[in-house]
Protein backbone atom coordinates (compact mmCIF):
# COMPACT_ATOMS: atom_id res chain seq x y z
CA UNK A 1 0.00 0.00 0.00
CA UNK A 2 1.42 3.45 -1.14
CA UNK A 3 1.03 6.29 1.25
CA UNK A 4 1.24 9.95 -0.15
CA UNK A 5 2.98 12.54 2.45
CA UNK A 6 -0.42 13.84 3.54
CA UNK A 7 -1.53 10.42 4.84
CA UNK A 8 1.55 10.07 6.49
CA UNK A 9 1.16 13.18 8.40
CA UNK A 10 -2.36 12.45 9.27
CA UNK A 11 -1.85 8.66 10.33
CA UNK A 12 1.32 9.57 12.66
CA UNK A 13 -0.34 12.85 14.01
CA UNK A 14 2.55 15.00 12.49
CA UNK A 15 2.44 18.11 10.33
CA UNK A 16 3.16 17.13 6.90
CA UNK A 17 6.18 19.33 6.86
CA UNK A 18 8.14 17.16 9.47
CA UNK A 19 7.02 14.12 7.37
CA UNK A 20 8.93 15.56 4.41
CA UNK A 21 11.93 16.87 6.50
CA UNK A 22 12.03 13.40 7.64
CA UNK A 23 12.09 12.23 4.62
CA UNK A 24 14.70 14.69 3.16
CA UNK A 25 17.05 13.50 6.19
CA UNK A 26 16.50 10.01 5.69
CA UNK A 27 15.12 9.49 8.75
CA UNK A 28 11.97 8.12 7.53
CA UNK A 29 11.70 5.35 4.50
CA UNK A 30 10.21 6.45 1.40
CA UNK A 31 10.82 6.95 -2.21
CA UNK A 32 10.11 9.61 -4.90
CA UNK A 33 7.44 9.11 -8.06
CA UNK A 34 7.37 12.05 -10.38
CA UNK A 35 9.20 14.65 -7.42
CA UNK A 36 6.87 13.61 -4.65
CA UNK A 37 7.51 11.40 -1.60
CA UNK A 38 5.88 7.90 -1.45
CA UNK A 39 5.89 5.48 1.29
CA UNK A 40 4.98 1.83 2.07
CA UNK A 41 2.64 1.36 4.85
CA UNK A 42 4.71 -1.79 5.75
CA UNK A 43 7.92 0.31 5.83
CA UNK A 44 6.16 2.92 7.92
CA UNK A 45 5.27 0.29 10.62
CA UNK A 46 8.65 -1.41 11.08
CA UNK A 47 10.12 2.57 11.25
CA UNK A 48 7.71 3.14 14.30
CA UNK A 49 8.58 -0.14 16.00
CA UNK A 50 12.35 0.09 14.93
CA UNK A 51 12.57 4.12 16.64
CA UNK A 52 10.59 2.18 19.99
CA UNK A 53 13.70 -0.62 19.65
CA UNK A 54 16.13 1.58 19.92
CA UNK A 55 18.39 3.45 22.00
CA UNK A 56 17.49 6.99 24.51
CA UNK A 57 18.49 8.94 21.56
CA UNK A 58 16.35 6.75 19.17
CA UNK A 59 13.17 7.38 21.74
CA UNK A 60 14.02 11.30 22.23
CA UNK A 61 13.52 11.32 18.07
CA UNK A 62 10.72 10.05 18.64
CA UNK A 63 8.90 11.28 21.25
CA UNK A 64 9.76 14.84 18.96
CA UNK A 65 8.76 13.79 15.97
CA UNK A 66 5.78 11.89 16.39
CA UNK A 67 3.65 15.04 18.33
CA UNK A 68 -0.40 15.01 17.44
CA UNK A 69 -1.54 17.83 15.70
CA UNK A 70 -5.16 16.14 14.44
CA UNK A 71 -7.43 18.19 16.48
CA UNK A 72 -10.79 16.79 15.50
CA UNK A 73 -11.85 13.73 12.84
CA UNK A 74 -12.47 10.36 12.84
CA UNK A 75 -8.98 9.61 14.45
CA UNK A 76 -9.18 11.80 17.65
CA UNK A 77 -10.21 9.22 20.01
CA UNK A 78 -9.62 6.26 18.06
CA UNK A 79 -7.23 4.57 21.07
CA UNK A 80 -10.81 5.27 22.96
CA UNK A 81 -12.87 3.55 20.78
CA UNK A 82 -10.61 0.49 20.02
CA UNK A 83 -10.21 0.01 23.34
CA UNK A 84 -13.61 0.29 24.21
CA UNK A 85 -14.86 -1.98 21.97
CA UNK A 86 -12.15 -4.37 23.48
CA UNK A 87 -11.72 -5.64 26.83
CA UNK A 88 -8.85 -6.01 29.18
CA UNK A 89 -7.88 -9.45 30.31
CA UNK A 90 -6.01 -9.29 34.17
CA UNK A 91 -3.66 -11.93 35.91
CA UNK A 92 -3.51 -14.38 32.41
CA UNK A 93 -1.98 -17.34 34.03
CA UNK A 94 -0.04 -18.46 31.16
CA UNK A 95 4.56 -17.62 30.93
CA UNK A 96 4.87 -17.79 27.24
CA UNK A 97 4.57 -15.94 24.13
CA UNK A 98 2.37 -18.63 22.17
CA UNK A 99 0.27 -19.43 25.19
CA UNK A 100 -0.56 -15.53 25.83
CA UNK A 101 -1.71 -15.50 22.08
CA UNK A 102 -3.42 -18.15 21.70
CA UNK A 103 -5.52 -17.38 24.92
CA UNK A 104 -6.77 -14.05 23.74
CA UNK A 105 -7.03 -15.03 20.25
CA UNK A 106 -9.65 -17.92 21.75
CA UNK A 107 -11.40 -14.76 23.54
CA UNK A 108 -11.60 -12.91 19.97
CA UNK A 109 -13.19 -15.84 18.71
CA UNK A 110 -15.35 -16.26 20.76
CA UNK A 111 -16.71 -12.31 20.88
CA UNK A 112 -16.37 -11.50 16.95
CA UNK A 113 -16.55 -14.50 14.99
CA UNK A 114 -13.44 -15.57 13.97
CA UNK A 115 -11.48 -18.41 13.75
CA UNK A 116 -8.78 -18.93 16.70
CA UNK A 117 -6.25 -20.82 15.06
CA UNK A 118 -6.24 -19.32 12.35
CA UNK A 119 -5.61 -15.70 14.17
CA UNK A 120 -3.29 -17.65 16.35
CA UNK A 121 -1.05 -19.07 12.82
CA UNK A 122 -0.85 -15.03 11.37
CA UNK A 123 0.18 -13.34 15.25
CA UNK A 124 2.87 -16.18 15.75
CA UNK A 125 4.31 -15.39 12.35
CA UNK A 126 4.34 -12.11 12.66
CA UNK A 127 6.23 -12.43 15.90
CA UNK A 128 9.08 -14.42 13.53
CA UNK A 129 9.46 -11.03 11.39
CA UNK A 130 10.05 -8.98 14.81
CA UNK A 131 8.92 -9.11 17.41
CA UNK A 132 6.69 -6.68 18.54
CA UNK A 133 7.76 -5.23 22.23
CA UNK A 134 8.12 -1.58 22.25
CA UNK A 135 10.34 -2.08 24.58
CA UNK A 136 10.30 -0.88 28.51
CA UNK A 137 7.81 -4.16 29.21
CA UNK A 138 5.03 -2.96 26.69
CA UNK A 139 4.18 -5.05 23.64
CA UNK A 140 1.36 -4.33 20.56
CA UNK A 141 1.20 -7.76 19.40
CA UNK A 142 -0.35 -7.23 15.84
CA UNK A 143 -0.37 -8.72 12.56
CA UNK A 144 0.00 -7.32 8.78
CA UNK A 145 -2.06 -9.57 7.26
CA UNK A 146 -5.46 -9.96 9.28
CA UNK A 147 -7.79 -7.09 8.95
CA UNK A 148 -10.97 -7.01 11.60
CA UNK A 149 -14.35 -7.77 9.05
CA UNK A 150 -16.10 -4.55 11.14
CA UNK A 151 -16.21 -0.76 10.78
CA UNK A 152 -14.28 -0.42 13.49
CA UNK A 153 -11.30 -1.45 15.35
CA UNK A 154 -10.47 -3.03 18.45
CA UNK A 155 -7.71 -3.36 21.15
CA UNK A 156 -7.54 -5.89 23.52
CA UNK A 157 -5.48 -5.19 26.95
CA UNK A 158 -3.32 -8.56 28.37
CA UNK A 159 -1.72 -8.00 31.85
CA UNK A 160 -0.01 -11.51 32.20
CA UNK A 161 0.11 -12.82 35.71
CA UNK A 162 3.98 -12.13 35.51
CA UNK A 163 6.21 -10.39 32.97
CA UNK A 164 6.84 -13.01 30.69
CA UNK A 165 9.87 -13.17 27.55
CA UNK A 166 8.47 -11.44 24.62
CA UNK A 167 11.78 -11.36 22.35
CA UNK A 168 12.23 -7.19 23.47
CA UNK A 169 15.57 -6.05 22.05
CA UNK A 170 16.12 -4.77 25.52
CA UNK A 171 15.93 -7.30 27.57
CA UNK A 172 13.17 -6.59 29.80
CA UNK A 173 10.05 -9.15 30.24
CA UNK A 174 6.59 -7.61 29.02
CA UNK A 175 3.80 -6.57 31.68
CA UNK A 176 1.64 -5.21 29.45
CA UNK A 177 0.05 -6.44 26.02
CA UNK A 178 -2.44 -4.46 23.72
CA UNK A 179 -3.93 -6.35 20.92
CA UNK A 180 -4.13 -4.90 17.90
CA UNK A 181 -6.96 -5.70 15.47
CA UNK A 182 -7.59 -3.01 13.14
CA UNK A 183 -10.71 -2.78 10.62
CA UNK A 184 -8.30 -1.12 7.42
CA UNK A 185 -4.69 -0.64 7.10
CA UNK A 186 -4.76 3.46 7.66
CA UNK A 187 -6.71 2.61 10.99
CA UNK A 188 -3.95 -0.18 12.09
CA UNK A 189 -1.18 2.06 11.42
CA UNK A 190 -2.83 5.69 12.97
CA UNK A 191 -3.32 2.97 16.13
CA UNK A 192 0.38 1.39 16.47
CA UNK A 193 2.01 4.82 16.07
CA UNK A 194 -0.47 6.03 18.53
CA UNK A 195 0.51 3.32 21.52
CA UNK A 196 3.74 3.71 20.52
CA UNK A 197 4.29 7.55 21.36
CA UNK A 198 2.37 6.86 24.41
CA UNK A 199 4.81 4.06 25.61
CA UNK A 200 7.57 6.54 25.76
CA UNK A 201 5.69 8.31 28.66
CA UNK A 202 7.72 7.22 31.87
CA UNK A 203 4.80 8.04 33.96
CA UNK A 204 1.99 6.19 31.61
CA UNK A 205 3.94 2.97 31.66
CA UNK A 206 4.54 3.01 35.56
CA UNK A 207 0.54 3.16 35.20
CA UNK A 208 0.38 0.21 33.33
CA UNK A 209 2.17 -1.22 35.89
CA UNK A 210 -0.17 -1.14 38.20
CA UNK A 211 -2.76 -3.67 35.81
CA UNK A 212 -5.48 -0.59 35.72
CA UNK A 213 -9.25 -2.06 35.24
CA UNK A 214 -10.87 -1.24 31.79
CA UNK A 215 -12.56 1.87 33.44
CA UNK A 216 -9.55 3.16 34.97
CA UNK A 217 -7.74 2.41 31.32
CA UNK A 218 -10.44 4.34 29.45
CA UNK A 219 -10.51 7.16 31.68
CA UNK A 220 -6.58 7.82 31.53
CA UNK A 221 -6.82 7.05 27.54
CA UNK A 222 -9.59 9.64 27.45
CA UNK A 223 -7.41 12.64 29.06
CA UNK A 224 -4.71 11.34 27.41
CA UNK A 225 -5.79 11.51 23.91
CA UNK A 226 -7.87 15.08 24.67
CA UNK A 227 -4.40 16.91 26.15
CA UNK A 228 -2.96 15.77 22.66
CA UNK A 229 -5.47 17.55 20.95
CA UNK A 230 -6.24 20.40 23.38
Amino acid sequence: MDLKTKDVAELLNISETTVRRLSTEGKIPSYKINHQYRFNRSEIEDWVMQKRHGGEREKSELKKEIIPVAKSGNMQFSLYRALYRGAVLTKVPFNSKEEIIRHTMEYMAQHFDLDAEVLTDLFLEREKLMPTSLSHGIGVPHTRDFLLNTHFDVIVTVYPDEPIEYGALDGQKVHTLFFLFASEDKCHLHLLAKLAHLSVDEKTRAFFCTKPSKERLLDYIKHWESALNA
